[in-house]
């Protein structure tokens, strides 16, 4: 599979280029007016992508199938709903499957069900304006890959394992991330997502005290 050298896209710029998909969530301003508001609106509605679309997204293989196209819309519009500017917890949600699952791969925490909507609310707590820096998108199938960097302000708290909380500080973050999404019949069944940690808590300020964990032993 040929790999396309293409610039990295923000999500949120991702989805804007969509124009006049069909996707649950108000749409950014810097998209494409939307004649059918109604559609917008309606989280029942299927998202498709166009050819120009696709052509605008850092795609490693642009021969996609029709089925492909509408598993990619989905994903891009859980990445527009988990932006800061405009979180929409209901329709991150209703794009999994009853027993759908997130599994935070790094962290080892599972999330499910209801508690499914704590991670975008999570996020923007640590980052009020948390978005997620397309690089690299790779469609086979039911399964999407993704390079990607979370990138924001930390500005809010981080909860200690100590007890109590980290305070924002106003430092920018840029943590490497690799996401994959598995689906059927048109919702996600399970998103693996691994988090590059110790570069998201180094940007933070937060560094592990690696001298106490040695004179432990």
């Amino acid at each position: 599979m040929k790999l396309l050298s293409r610039k990295s896209i923000t999500a949120a710029t991702a989805i804007a280029i969509l124009g006049g998909l069909s996707i649950a969530a108000v749409p950014s301003q810097a998209a494409s007016p939307v004649h059918n508001k109604s559609a917008v609106q309606d989280s029942s509605a299927a998202p498709t992508l166009t050819a120009r679309q696709l052509a605008k997204l850092p795609l490693t293989d642009r021969q996609l199938t029709k089925h492909e196209k509408a598993n990619l819309a989905i994903v891009l519009r859980d990445y527009y709903v988990a932006e800061g500017s405009h979180i929409d917890v209901p329709t991150f949600v209703n794009s999994f499957t009853r027993d759908g699952v997130f599994d935070d791969m790094v962290a080892g925490q599972a999330y499910r069900g209801k508690a499914l909507g704590s991670v975008l609310p999570y996020m923007k707590g640590l980052f009020s304006d948390v978005h997620r820096d397309l690089k690299r998108i790779t469609v086979n199938g039911d399964t999407i890959s993704i390079e990607l960097s979370i990138q924001g302000t930390f500005d809010g708290q981080l909860p200690s394992p100590t007890g109590g909380f980290v305070q924002g500080n106003g430092r920018k973050v840029d943590a490497p991330t690799a996401d994959f999404w598995y689906l059927k019949n048109g919702k996600v069944t399970t998103f693996n997502c691994f988090v590059g940690y110790s570069k998201m808590y180094s940007d933070m300020g937060v560094n592990f005290d690696w001298a106490s964990a040695v004179n432990k032993h």
